[in-house]
């Protein structure tokens, strides 16, 4: 009889979990957050104890997951709509090679090790550090690396200034401007902070897009 039952509760979670991730996103394992991770290792050891515990009600299970489930959509919400929050859940990008140059303070920040470093870059067919530009630490512990080109010109990183009306104060900082300073770029283009969706810096100009020029369905 108690076969039957973990049987039965295996199918159970097995068709119960594919439904909640389902609700949760699409997301590969690869680009999972420490967010996610957590949620997903929190549903698998409460899935694990429910197919062990088989005397114990399927709701003691069941309703920890739904809460779960539900303050991982109210996070990813509050993630959408507000930068701050989404830098403290999920951090931020951390540049780990600026124009062919380690940052090593930013690898101490990171805890990130130059064996570390070179693992990622050989499991991209990269040789040698020399032969990178750029390589940005993703939040998910991807490592994006922009080689040099074929005549090995130096060419300009896109950096964010504005993500959803947001200013990123980190790459004014970065790029040594001042709020004045953007504040009187945009005032050039005839818009305002609130109505643009994304604004980055490359080759010592500005790029806007606008929400309204965004295509809507």
């Amino acid at each position: 009889m108690e076969l039957f039952i973990v049987i039965y509760r295996t199918i159970f979670f097995y068709l119960f979990i594919l439904i909640i991730f389902r609700v949760m996103g699409k997301r590969e394992v690869g680009q999972l957050s420490i967010q996610d991770l957590v949620v997903s290792i929190l549903i698998a050891e409460l899935v694990a104890i429910s197919i062990e515990e088989i005397e114990e009600s399927l709701w003691f299970t069941v309703i920890p997951i739904m809460i779960l489930v539900v303050f991982e959509l109210i996070a990813a919400f509050m993630s959408l709509k507000f930068n701050k929050f989404r830098n403290i859940m999920e951090g931020k990008p951390a540049l780990i090679i600026n124009q062919g140059k380690i940052n090593f303070k930013e690898m101490v920040k990171q805890r990130y090790t130059l064996d570390d470093l070179l693992v990622h870059l050989r499991s991209k067919d990269i040789k040698s550090i020399n032969d990178v530009e750029y390589a940005i630490l993703e939040n998910n512990g991807n490592l994006s690396v922009f080689k040099y080109n074929f005549l090995r010109m130096k060419s300009e990183n896109p950096f964010p200034l504005i993500l959803d009306g947001i200013i990123q104060h980190d790459t004014l900082r970065y790029l040594k401007k001042d709020d004045k300073w953007l504040k009187e770029l945009i005032r050039k283009e005839n818009t305002s902070i609130d109505e643009i969706f994304y604004a980055f810096y490359k080759n010592q100009k500005a790029y806007i897009i606008k929400k309204s020029d965004l295509v809507r369905f």
